[in-house]
């Protein structure tokens, strides 16, 4: 179809999105695709290759080992906040619009590259990470993602990002510690 490289999420995720947009297109749907960013916040679960911010905070208060993979680290990613992604899903839904697709990410203000979240978050948690590079990237990665939320914001003006980075990085944070904190007690 467009002839370029995407892992099996990425194939998944796209296949769902064309469905959508022709579900709105052949029947007037009010439908609305969502394009995330990197969708993250206090609960988010996240694991080696999906869910970054949440693992390498993981990762790093528990003393694992974390691999960051290609690019020499300075994979650049965009975080929303859940909160904001529930409250513009609600913005959606309180005046849907038919096969409508929406980038939603958390812009310039709130991107950062992986070697910038390991120095942020050894800051904020006083530990360090034991890290190690591997220089294959991951099949369908890309360098840069940073959202543009514009048609967005046209669309719907009253709602805005009211998560930025740092407050997503604390959260994570107490969020893991109390997780942690909960598993030694047991």
């Amino acid at each position: 179809m467009d002839q370029t490289l995407h892992s099996l999420f990425g194939a998944s995720k796209a296949a769902a999105d064309l469905a959508a947009q022709e579900y709105g297109r052949y029947f007037g749907m009010k439908v609305g695709i969502f394009r995330g960013g990197c969708l993250t916040g206090p609960s988010h679960s996240g694991v080696e290759l999906h869910g970054f911010l949440s693992y390498l905070v993981k990762v790093t208060l528990s003393g694992g080992r974390y691999s960051v993979f290609g690019y020499k680290g300075k994979q650049v990613r965009d975080n929303i906040h859940s909160h904001d992604v529930v409250r513009a899903i609600a913005e959606f839904a309180a005046n849907p619009r038919p096969s409508e697709v929406y980038n939603l990410g958390g812009c310039r203000e709130n991107s950062i590259s992986m070697l910038e979240a390991i120095e942020r978050i050894e800051q904020m948690t006083g530990r360090k990470l034991d890290w190690r590079y591997v220089d294959e990237a991951r099949k369908g990665d890309h360098i840069c993602y940073i959202s543009n939320l514009g048609k967005f914001q046209s669309h719907y003006p009253n709602w805005k990002i009211t998560r930025g980075l740092e407050a997503i990085l604390e959260e994570i944070i107490a969020s893991q510690r109390a997780q942690l904190a909960q598993a030694t007690a047991k």
